[in-house]
């Protein structure tokens, strides 16, 4: 789980300007900050399969989106890329 101040510091990174909260890149900057906990916790934790599960859903849906966005504007989804290291 997400603090708010690891999320502000997410959105402050990937927002398209000042009082964007819900596109694109910031969706995939938050699920890929969650997916990367959630997988620190799964090394510890190797029998909780629900977690698991969880962690399989939102690397989907990251994925989704993703594919959504560069097939509808690749620079954007060229930079997002860059900027997450994905």
């Amino acid at each position: 789980m997400l603090t708010l101040r690891q999320k502000k510091t997410v959105i402050g990174k990937t927002q398209r300007h000042d009082k964007d909260t819900g596109s694109t890149e910031v969706q995939v900057g938050i699920l890929t900050k969650q997916i990367n906990e959630l997988a620190g916790h799964l090394k510890t934790h190797k029998k909780d399969n629900h977690s698991r599960r969880g962690l399989l859903l939102m690397v989907g849906k990251r994925r989704r989106l993703m594919k959504y966005l560069a097939s509808t504007n690749e620079k954007r989804y060229e930079k997002l890329v860059k900027e997450l290291g994905l």
